[in-house]
């Protein structure tokens, strides 16, 4: 397990901060330095919430390093600027342009400008578990990239593919992830990917039906849905969160016939769901 555990994930502030980073809006005119800021911004959130595991970063005073391949001289020194004096833990973060798979290796998150999309897919296969992966590219994901920054109407938001996520060992707790810009649908896939649930244990469950007439249109995306359940376990309702009207119906019928874990108290628990083609 990582040396932070879970106690940054219950750091409100922290989570604020990330969330207002999702909805940053970037200043006519001054796209390009407001941008860079913000995405130097997300390394160092996610170097603050990821969960590595311990092979990848030991407890110690090792550094926590966040590799950029492709960085240009300036983007480099505004993301040093906001890391500079900054630790995780007991790790310093550091900054560095990488170009080798040695380099790469060597660090705990790589960031891939969108200068070396070319080379984005030789590069990951390289890379073993417990290195984080993030992009600025809209097929990053595609290519088995982790996390991916992308313009959102005047913001920066991110995306994820929760199943490079999964096999590099690497956690983010789900009230991260649920803050993650929904719409990644793998291509060449399974139907759905598995729902990313809340904090109460789900004791029954059935995956959503993929609407026949999505698949038509071959319509793909990510849905989240906030249910509330109650102290028994059933769930009183579902909200839609975001994605197509027609897969969230699908996916609010499922999470109705869903069963959690007892509780004290009634509680709102979070779903988020991949459809992909059959």
């Amino acid at each position: 397990m990582s040396r932070k555990g879970g106690a940054i994930y219950r750091n409100p502030a922290l989570l604020l901060g990330l969330a207002l980073l999702a909805i940053a809006r970037l200043a006519p005119g001054q796209q390009d330095a407001t941008e860079d800021r913000v995405k130097a911004a997300y390394l160092f959130n996610f170097a603050k919430l990821a969960e590595w595991p311990g092979s990848a970063l030991p407890d110690g005073p090792s550094p926590l390093v966040i590799g950029v391949r492709g960085g240009d001289e300036e983007f480099l020194g505004v993301l040093r600027a906001v890391v500079a004096g900054k630790t995780v833990g007991t790790h310093v973060l550091v900054v560095r342009s990488v170009t080798s798979a040695e380099d790469m290796k060597s660090c705990q998150i790589v960031f891939f400008r969108v200068s070396e999309k070319k080379n984005v897919a030789a590069a990951i296969e390289v890379l073993t578990h417990g290195v984080l992966v993030v992009g600025e590219d809209e097929n990053f994901l595609r290519l088995g990239g982790m996390v991916n920054l992308v313009r959102d109407h005047g913001s920066v938001r991110f995306e994820v593919n929760p199943e490079a996520l999964d096999r590099s060992q690497i956690h983010f707790s789900s009230k991260i992830l649920a803050l993650a810009k929904a719409g990644y649908g793998p291509s060449n896939t399974p139907a759905s990917t598995p729902p990313v649930e809340g904090t109460r244990q789900v004791v029954r469950s059935s995956e959503p039906e993929y609407p026949a007439l999505a698949e038509r249109m071959k319509l793909t995306g990510t849905v989240q849905v906030q249910a509330v359940v109650k102290p028994d376990g059933t769930v009183k309702e579902v909200k839609i969160l975001g994605g197509h009207p027609l897969l969230a119906a699908a996916l609010v019928s499922a999470v109705m016939q869903w069963k959690y874990q007892g509780a004290s108290k009634e509680t709102e628990e979070l779903v988020k769901f991949t459809f992909g083609p059959r």
